[in-house]
């Protein structure tokens, strides 16, 4: 296993037109496409930083900023914020260049954060390398990554001693 892998290298960019197939019922692009897209770029992220496959644990946090229409050109950027030893947060930023603008300037339409494992040829988690932030940006996202991954294990926690608990009672 190598030592680490720099941020940079887990950065991937796509880009697509939404179209008319893509809306809801309000005339605007589909939460769920949205969401597909982001999963998209961020398990190529994911991929690209453990060097193998990767798949999607969770999402953790989807925030949707502004709506999508149809004809606009959205952009999805992703990167690696932080590995433990088989999982992986991935942060995602979808803008979109309006295609109805005289100077189509791109605005921040929705954020997520994913986790994704590590997996071998039998499905099995396998090690993923260390994320190695680079600037002080990377660095912060590998704070704020720590901290989403703290409360994550506590919900859980804290779960799973309710659930134990009800269980006595009954």
């Amino acid at each position: 296993m190598e030592e680490g892998r720099p941020t940079a290298r887990s950065r991937v960019t796509l880009s697509r037109i939404m179209s008319a197939v893509d809306v809801n019922l309000y005339g605007t692009v589909h939460g769920g496409v949205l969401m597909k897209f982001v999963d998209d770029v961020a398990g190529a992220s994911a991929a690209r930083h453990s060097g193998g496959t990767a798949v999607t644990a969770a999402i953790d946090e989807i925030v949707f900023l502004e709506p999508v229409r149809v004809g606009d050109l959205v952009h999805a950027y992703a990167q690696v914020n932080w590995a433990g030893s088989s999982s992986m947060e991935v942060g995602v930023r979808l803008t979109a260049e309006r295609w109805d603008a005289e100077e189509p300037t791109p605005i921040p339409v929705a954020t997520a954060y994913l986790v994704f494992v590590g997996i071998d040829v039998a499905g099995r988690p396998r090690k993923v390398p260390p994320v190695l932030p680079g600037d002080r940006e990377d660095q912060r996202r590998f704070q704020e990554a720590m901290i989403r991954r703290d409360h994550r294990l506590a919900r859980r926690t804290a779960i799973q001693k309710a659930r134990a608990e009800s269980d006595n009672d009954e």
